[in-house]
């Protein structure tokens, strides 16, 4: 049985009956079996079909979002956020398919050459609890669009979610077996990922799972996209407007409790400003605290795990223990499942695990540079690569410094990183590789044919 439970009160929602092999043979093979006929529908159809599900979204947002609230205590208000952002992506594949899939006429000596992009197959999706829906809507719209079909694994304590998202696209008609949803553990994984039924696949986790998932993955030559883990450098130059970085950087660390693999980690700050900047963080860390997730005026609710918050917490020890310290939060507090406090560390060196691995919650840290290009150092002093922001007044240095010095798949200057459907998401390093979202991720999951005619 898989069982969801309620971060913030620790009670038990619901339990799953896991999919048996049998019933897993039956969707892989509907999967199968779906896919000439959804490839053959005109674009515009399946189009049609995107909208009427983003529309669908909008309408039952407050429900969607109290599932996602009440399996990984998420603030209700940024589950709506979430699945509104969901609705907008799913719009924006249907309006751009026909731009993105329409074939690239080459010159050559042929009388015709051209490339043309046709769906792959069947794409397993392997997806994290931390953006329940965000990170499965942002995968189908340019898979289901570009005429393939998806199996989701889902992550175990949102598996509310997982049906949810089902009941979604059968509710809007799609055809049986163009999506259908896997209540299965990681044990029955690898198992699905070499069924010769399912032909390419997209991974958001952990680098350790990534890791595994790639593995299993090249045995069988299947195509991979993989959005890893990231330890996401926000630098903050002297002549940044401190203000203006401040709020940036509380916000994205708190956002979704600091679960995020994108939220601003490590703050790299010149030591001529670091002391008004520590000042200044810890204030705007401390006035957001937790409560209950449920409630609309909550910003910050619980974590999605009590040993996800356990292991948190035993990461800014062992920092402390190794010489950092502590500015604020750093306790675990009495009564509350998995809630843990904003937490500020300072004196951050290499060595410590607050410089060295992702902290997967509401823990900011602070390394103090020497200037700018201890800074730049710093910040590539990693093996993550996913995103980094920079801050400072002098906007075209800034912007120079984030196209060519910083190492990750994308830098935001004077503001905080996160995903936008326009633009291509993804990192380098242990932070993984491929790319979704944009022109770009809807290439990952066709075959990009060329066709020579004499």
């Amino acid at each position: 049985m898989i069982t969801s439970i309620n971060p913030y009160t620790g009670k038990s929602i619901r339990k799953y009956k896991e999919d048996t092999p049998k019933i897993i043979a039956q969707k892989l093979e509907r999967a199968h079996e779906a896919r000439a006929a959804w490839s053959a529908l005109p674009l515009s159809k399946r189009a049609g079909y995107l909208k009427k599900l983003a529309q669908y979204i909008l309408k039952h947002k407050d429900t969607l979002g109290g599932i996602a609230t009440a399996e990984m205590g998420k603030p209700i208000t940024q589950s709506i956020i979430e699945l509104e952002k969901c609705a907008f992506t799913l719009n924006y594949y249907a309006d751009q398919a026909a731009t993105f899939l329409s074939p690239e006429l080459v010159q050559t000596e042929a009388s015709d050459s051209f490339v043309h992009f046709e769906p792959l197959g069947t794409v397993l999706a392997i997806m994290p609890w931390n953006f329940p829906y965000w990170q499965v809507f942002r995968a189908m719209g340019p898979i289901l669009i570009s005429g393939n079909t998806m199996l989701l694994k889902h992550a175990s304590n949102v598996m509310g979610c997982a049906n949810g998202i089902k009941e979604a696209l059968d509710q809007c008609g799609f055809p049986e077996g163009v999506f259908d949803n896997l209540q299965i553990t990681s044990g029955n994984t690898e198992m699905v990922i070499a069924d010769p039924r399912v032909d390419a696949i997209t991974f958001t986790g952990s680098t350790a799972a990534g890791k595994k998932v790639a593995a299993v993955a090249a045995q069988h030559l299947k195509k991979q996209v993989l959005e890893l883990g990231g330890s996401d450098a926000y630098i903050i130059l002297k002549d940044a407007d401190l203000a203006l970085a401040v709020k940036a950087c509380a916000t994205s660390r708190l956002n979704n409790t600091g679960q995020s693999c994108i939220a601003a980690k490590r703050m790299i700050v010149d030591k001529s400003i670091a002391a008004k900047f520590e000042k200044l963080l810890v204030a705007a860390m401390e006035a957001r605290t937790f409560a209950d997730p449920a409630l609309p005026t909550t910003t910050i609710g619980s974590m999605a795990r009590a040993d996800l918050r356990d292991e948190l917490h035993d990461q800014v020890n062992r920092s402390i223990e190794k010489g950092a310290t502590l500015l604020c939060g750093g306790y675990i507090p009495e009564g509350k499942a998995a809630c843990y406090p904003p937490t500020v560390l300072t004196g951050v060196k290499k060595g410590m695990p607050a410089y060295e691995e992702e902290l997967f919650g509401p823990v900011a840290t602070v390394i103090i540079a020497e200037n700018e290009e201890d800074a730049i150092r710093i910040a590539n002093d990693t093996i993550y690569g996913l995103g980094g922001a920079i801050f400072s007044k002098n906007v075209k240095k800034a912007t120079q410094l984030a196209t060519y010095a910083i190492h990750s798949g994308s830098v935001f200057v004077n503001d905080y990183v996160r995903s936008d459907a326009r633009l291509p998401f993804g990192g380098i390093k242990q932070s993984g590789y491929g790319r979704e979202l944009s022109y770009y991720g809807m290439r990952e999951f066709v075959n990009i044919k060329t066709i020579y005619v004499k």
